[in-house]
């Protein structure tokens, strides 16, 4: 197996495929983008112009969309792509061994491409499979537990040039840890149970639709994705748009490290996720779906469809659903493409637009002016589960669990030093601690509850309990040990954030930088109290000033352990005292080394 770069016949077939499985309208940008570099390995110019024109953009567009996601690349990749995922419980578990490991066995440097054009070797984002970490993608498949007898395999491999799909299926299996059930992850719901529950609510109280409404209301569901929004609020104020036809999106761009409880929900749950975007559908009166699946999550695209044409042959989805007529919706999904702030609403809808995924500025809200300027209700996976099943058992029913703010339960996705990694179900107001114990943790100093934009709890907070009135979580939950060091877990979350940082906003952009270089400043030895004041003032100022959610949380991870870990920062200075944090003599290193010198003359010495 070798890797050719294509010519212009092999450019116009994969063009021409692209476009006719997606359509020419610009809105279909990012997929055709997408599907045509799945068939030809990356995208040449010759190839980007061709999309462009097939689509009605312009050429500057379309660059302009292949360089923003990670995914998408202008440049040959080889004919095996690995990716390592990056995520902090990733490294914990011994990614970088493994990486370094495998690119010594196959000649390759990270960040670059084999000199055979072979294969390129690098690093993403968390991939979803924390529970399985190490793990990594080979050519957008996943591939979980790598330790060092499987990465020599997937070497031994690579070298033989086995094409992918003759290699062993089961280095692809990956495995759902389902640790705690409850509520959701027991129920035995048949699909189209939900929505005939809904429409005989609507047709016994003679409200119709609006009874749907009312049950998700009286239920107080809150956003499972860790805001909290008011559910039946956003849906209600969406159907009263005059505007149509309406729009309901699942977000499952489950992009923030640490997380992969969607990742079941899609795989064993499928039909009751579709089953809670019909239901919200029939409350709006909306006609028109989408899932946004993350790209990491491509290899489940084939299943979903498969299950999205079933409830279409058994009238749960197209037109006269459950045999009422007037009740059309359908469903498409549409695949991301490496990009963690498509997570943020706004911006996950201009990317299902085809564009950039840049965070818009409200107002409008997106129920107001959402998906092609249409009304739009965003929520995620959990929470159109959570909403089949109000509908299906009751409001009541749902709210016998939890608490008085937060009814229902909440599904935990368990990683890092513990026993059981997983998906934990328990209903809200359980205590961190509880969590702790049924995972097997054990020395546990810290836990990363919400991710990076989450908070670090300590020791001395496990009593805490997860819930709107006091720990919200969109449901990551990562465990450090007394062997971790926590100076390093936030420098890494800083890496992350500099890295997806989408760049539309100047406090964002430059100051996620500024905070990666702080913290690189301090791990190198070269750190003061000047630069932890620094830290806590920048972090003011993206809270402030930032234009969305991901540079407002930006600082969360360094602020939380400077109040919690100080001294894992303080014993890395090199001076107590204040002092200046910009070093002048090392940003002039670049031109000692363009001029050739070093001598003393060269440097800038303490003045006398």
């Amino acid at each position: 197996m070798h890797f050719e770069i294509p010519g212009d016949a092999a450019v116009e077939v994969a063009v021409r495929r692209a476009v006719g499985s997606w359509g020419n309208a610009p809105t279909r940008l990012l997929q055709v983008l997408r599907e045509t570099q799945e068939q030809l390995g990356f995208l040449p110019p010759q190839a980007l112009e061709r999309i462009a024109g097939e689509v009605g953009v312009s050429i500057a567009t379309a660059r302009g969309v292949a360089a923003f996601y990670s995914f998408l690349y202008t440049e040959p990749q080889g004919a095996y792509r690995l990716l390592f995922s990056d995520n902090v419980t990733d490294r914990m578990h011994g990614s970088a061994v493994r990486m370094r490991e495998m690119g010594e066995r196959l000649w390759v440097e990270p960040g670059k491409i084999s000199e055979d054009g072979l294969v390129s070797l690098g690093r993403t984002s968390s991939i979803g499979l924390c529970d399985h970490a190490p793990a990594l993608l080979v050519n957008g498949l996943p591939v979980p537990d790598v330790d060092a007898r499987r990465a020599s395999e997937i070497c031994d491999l690579i070298l033989a040039r086995v094409p992918l799909a003759e290699w062993p299926r089961e280095l692809f299996v990956v495995e759902d840890f389902v640790r705690r059930r409850d509520a959701m992850l027991s129920d035995a719901a048949r699909p189209g149970e939900a929505i005939r529950a809904a429409i005989e609510r609507g047709e016994a109280s003679g409200t119709g639709p609006q009874a749907t409404l009312e049950e998700i209301k009286r239920a107080r569901l809150l956003g499972r994705g860790g805001a909290g929004f008011t559910t039946g609020v956003k849906w209600e104020s969406c159907s009263r748009q005059q505007v149509t036809p309406r729009v309901v999106v699942c977000n499952a761009d489950e992009g923030e490290p640490g997380t992969f409880k969607d990742r079941l929900l899609l795989r064993q749950h499928a039909d009751l996720v579709f089953e809670g975007m019909t239901v919200a559908a029939y409350g709006i009166g909306a006609t028109q779906g989408f899932v946004y699946l993350r790209g990491e999550y491509r290899y489940m695209l084939e299943s979903l469809r498969e299950t999205l044409e079933r409830r279409r042959r058994a009238g749960l989805l197209g037109t006269a659903i459950c045999g009422r007529d007037g009740f059309d919706f359908d469903v498409e999904i549409h695949v991301g493409a490496g990009s963690y702030v498509c997570g943020e609403a706004s911006a996950l809808v201009e990317s299902l637009e085809g564009k950039r995924g840049i965070p818009r500025n409200r107002p409008p809200r997106l129920a107001e002016k959402g998906y092609l300027g249409r009304p739009t209700v965003v929520n995620n996976v959990e929470s159109y589960c959570a909403a089949a099943l109000i509908l299906l058992r009751g409001a009541d029913w749902f709210c016998s669990r939890g608490t008085e703010r937060s009814s229902g339960t909440k599904l935990l996705s368990v990683s890092g030093d513990c026993e059981r990694p997983g998906v934990y179900e328990y209903p809200f107001g359980v205590s961190v601690a509880q969590v702790l114990e049924d995972a097997g943790a054990r020395n546990t100093i810290a836990a990363q509850v919400g991710g990076p934009s989450g908070v670090c709890l300590g020791q001395d907070e496990f009593t805490r309990r997860i819930g709107f009135e006091d720990i919200e979580t969109g449901g990551a939950f990562m465990v450090f040990d007394a062997s971790r060091d926590m100076f390093e877990v936030a420098r890494h979350f800083s890496h992350f954030f500099a890295h997806e940082s989408c760049g539309f906003c100047t406090p964002c952009r430059v100051g996620t930088s500024l905070l990666r270089n702080l913290m690189d400043r301090i791990r190198d030895g070269k750190g003061s109290q000047h630069d932890l004041v620094a830290i806590e003032e920048l972090g003011g100022l993206l809270r402030g000033a930032s234009h969305c959610g991901l540079g407002e949380s930006a600082s969360r991870p360094l602020l939380d352990t400077l109040q919690r870990f100080r001294p894992a920062y303080e014993r890395r200075l090199e001076s107590p005292a204040v002092e200046p944090a910009f070093d002048l003599d090392g940003a002039l290193a670049r031109a000692r080394r363009m001029t050739g010198r070093d001598d003393e003359g060269a440097h800038i010495g303490e003045a006398p």
